[in-house]
């Protein structure tokens, strides 16, 4: 299961990555409505992870394919949440204040505060979508 978990949390991660490069290129970065694609991506890559997990497994269960999910989607989370405090802290230190403001909060601890809520997001995305993923992909009674 390792490598699944390995395999997919990190390429989850580099597609986020790049969204968030190609959305910073247009310019797009700074409005948080665009984020909605980050599920989207989890999505597809909890689902792929359960899906060939599945096939390949010579004896699946519930335990086993939760457990995948939940792996893949929290080891994509840390890793583009270190890529964004990368950012934010060494690269545009504006951008956490833009993403205040938007939300029409102002804190002292901006980017701390864009960070945990990333991590937050990502952790509660996995959950659900991996719930989800299961319904489909559980064996039938």
């Amino acid at each position: 299961m390792g490598k699944y978990v390995t395999k997919y949390g990190v390429g989850i991660a580099i597609v986020l990555m790049l969204y968030f490069l190609l959305t910073k290129l247009l310019g797009w970065h700074q409005y948080p409505v665009l984020s909605s694609l980050n599920a989207v991506i989890f999505g597809g890559g909890i689902f792929y992870a359960i899906r060939n997990y599945k096939r390949d497994s010579s004896s699946f269960n519930y335990q086993e394919g939760f457990q995948l999910g939940l792996f893949t989607g929290g080891l994509a989370t840390i890793i583009f949440s270190i890529f964004m405090a990368i950012y934010i802290f060494q690269l545009d230190h504006q951008f956490a204040e833009a993403i205040l403001d938007s939300w029409n909060l102002n804190f002292n601890k901006g980017a701390l505060i864009v960070i945990v809520s990333l991590v937050i997001m990502g952790f509660s995305t996995t959950f659900v979508l991996t719930l989800a993923f299961m319904q489909l992909l559980k064996d039938s009674w």
